[in-house]
């Protein structure tokens, strides 16, 4: 029995020599303690716990009710978002295409001569078109082979007439005569492939404004829509100078550039007084 108990402390004394000594206190306390489980709990449901149902608005009770399968498969509504006064809508894109541009000041016109102008990347060409009384506004592109009809002229009978050869055009785009038609063939200057692309036009404090679509149904556009008007530009009591230049840069160029006053002095030497350094 000595002898058993010597063997059995031995080898107790060899395995805790084997075990870390980080894991020592865990060794002991899993020999030293027992995990009770003859004690028994009882757990009973206290009455201050419990809710009453009825002490809440129906309402709010039934945003917790489940839903059946085939109610779940259908979108839920969605409430509608209130706009507030002064929000940004992101959905919104400017149409730079649906506005009224200034051309010319009439003081720069010629009425016995085109014009050709490029507004907004679009090629225009500006006549006088006497027979109606009034400026006009075309593609300045002959439906023929394209010719620029700013390099034309305006005939003995009021009509824009193409350079290259010699197609008429009246104050609608509809092209009046042909040269090279025969005259006992059929009427091909009435064909709608043969008639100019015209833009909506209008007169408004002595400036040419014209609208940059040749949609038809911005035909009418003038009588929903009219160009932005200046009343001082009508005044007598008011005086002023109109001026027309063109300049080889779009307005986002133009407008950075008259943000920047401090170049004025260099870029446009001799014209204002230089600040010398001290």
């Amino acid at each position: 029995m000595h002898l058993c108990k010597s063997q059995n402390q031995s080898s107790s004394m060899e395995a805790l020599r084997t075990v870390p000594t980080a894991a020592m206190p865990l060794l002991l306390k899993a020999r030293m303690f027992k995990p009770i489980s003859s004690l028994s709990f009882s757990h009973k449901k206290s009455k201050s716990l419990l809710l009453n149902q009825t002490q809440f608005p129906k309402s709010k009770l039934t945003k917790f009710n489940a839903i059946s399968p085939s109610d779940s498969t259908q979108p839920a509504a969605q409430p509608e978002k209130e706009t507030e006064t002064g929000s940004f809508d992101q959905d919104y894109k400017f149409d730079w295409f649906s506005h009224w541009y200034p051309l010319m000041p009439v003081c720069d016109l010629d009425k016995r001569a085109p014009c050709g102008k490029k507004v907004m990347g679009l090629d225009v060409v500006v006549w006088w078109d006497k027979n109606k009384n009034a400026w006009k506004v075309f593609d300045d592109r002959c439906p023929h082979r394209l010719a620029p009809l700013s390099e034309g002229r305006i005939d003995q009978w009021g009509r824009l007439q193409c350079v290259y050869h010699g197609w008429c055009f009246g104050g609608s785009g509809d092209c009046k005569f042909i040269p090279q038609a025969p005259l006992d063939g059929p009427a091909v200057h009435s064909f709608e492939k043969a008639c100019v692309a015209v833009y909506p036009s209008t007169v408004q404090n002595d400036i040419l404004w014209f609208w940059p679509s040749t949609d038809s149904r911005y035909k009418d556009i003038l009588t929903e829509k009219k160009p932005p008007y200046v009343p001082e530009l009508d005044d007598p009591s008011f005086s002023f100078q109109i001026f027309n230049r063109d300049i080889p840069y779009g307005c986002e160029v133009l407008i950075e550039n008259l943000m920047d006053p401090s170049h004025v002095p260099y870029a446009h030497h001799g014209i204002t007084r230089t600040q010398q350094p001290r």
